[in-house]
């Protein structure tokens, strides 16, 4: 049996069949616009691929997921309110025999107790000259609820007493933007004009607006006890918005949300210090520090109430 020679020659060309076979080979070969063709392609699906994979990552960052709800503790502290201090917390009536007391006295009973007064003076007046007191004096144990909203809760210093707020700031802007992410507002109150003034949007255009009646508004706020350079800051925002402050106390509106994230941070560091009642915190120091490019209220000291 014949075989066919590896590489075409003469006679083999001259072979119809072997040369149909060489030129269907030369057909299936690659070509070199088939190599350049397959290499785009191949370029073009990577580069696709990649594209997608970085619109993917995009789109996932920009989701944000909500937080979990923040149970915040719940606090309801004791206090007196308008109830009289007294023998008792609540006025009652008088009973029969302080009735009895308080009725005006007949002629015949009058003359015995002059009688009787006269009997015993001498020995009234060797007894009185003592360190004993008196059993109709106000030696009972009065209203002990500290002042504050009427209610029977619990002894806890409440959180406009116990709590500071501070921030830490180069420049007027870098303090609007941190009170701004806390969306923490300035005000105004006092002197001759009713109502308060309020500043918001501090670090972009701030905005001015009217709380006309106070007693509607329950946000919790803060006033400056002691001078800092910050109040500048403050005097500077609320200027810059057109509110007038002669006069006039400068407040921080503390929205609810925010008040809610403080409490559960004051409450997980005095736990972890060995206090898990709020009751037992006297003071909490809050301090804003950067994270990131957001920010976030760390406690920087805490001090406890002496036991009872």
């Amino acid at each position: 049996m014949a075989s066919i020679p590896n590489s075409p020659t003469q006679s083999s060309i001259d072979n119809p069949q072997v040369a149909a076979r060489l030129e269907e080979r030369e057909k299936l070969r690659t070509s070199r616009f088939d190599s350049i063709t397959s290499f785009f392609m191949a370029l073009i699906i990577f580069i696709g691929t990649f594209v997608g994979m970085l619109v993917i990552i995009f789109i996932m960052s920009r989701w944000t997921y909500s937080p979990p709800p923040i149970m915040p503790p719940i606090e309801e502290p004791a206090g007196r309110g308008e109830n009289p201090e007294g023998f008792e917390r609540d006025f009652e009536p008088p009973g029969a025999e302080e009735v009895e007391e308080l009725m005006e006295p007949t002629l015949q009973d009058t003359l015995e107790a002059v009688t009787d007064a006269v009997s015993t003076v001498a020995g009234a007046l060797a007894t009185t000259d003592t360190a004993s007191t008196a059993t109709t004096s106000g030696t009972g144990a009065g209203d002990s609820r500290p002042p504050g909203p009427p209610g029977e809760g619990e002894d806890i210093v409440p959180r406009f007493e116990r709590w500071q707020l501070n921030f830490t700031a180069r420049d007027v802007r870098s303090y609007a933007t941190q009170l701004d992410y806390f969306k923490i507002e300035l005000g105004a109150i006092g002197g001759s004009i009713q109502g308060v003034d309020v500043a918001s949007n501090l670090s972009t255009r701030i905005q001015k607006s009217r709380i006309e009646d106070t007693a509607s508004e329950k946000r919790l706020y803060f006033m400056w006890n002691s001078p800092s350079p910050l109040m500048q800051f403050d005097r500077q925002l609320l200027t810059s918005a057109g509110i007038q402050l002669t006069n006039r106390q400068m407040l921080k509106f503390i929205p609810k949300e925010l008040e809610d994230q403080l409490a559960v941070i004051e409450l997980e560091y005095s736990t972890e210090k060995g206090h898990p009642s709020v009751t037992e915190i006297a003071k909490t120091v809050f301090e804003s520090k950067a994270d990131g490019g957001n920010y976030v209220f760390e406690v920087v000291s805490q001090r406890y109430r002496k036991p009872r």
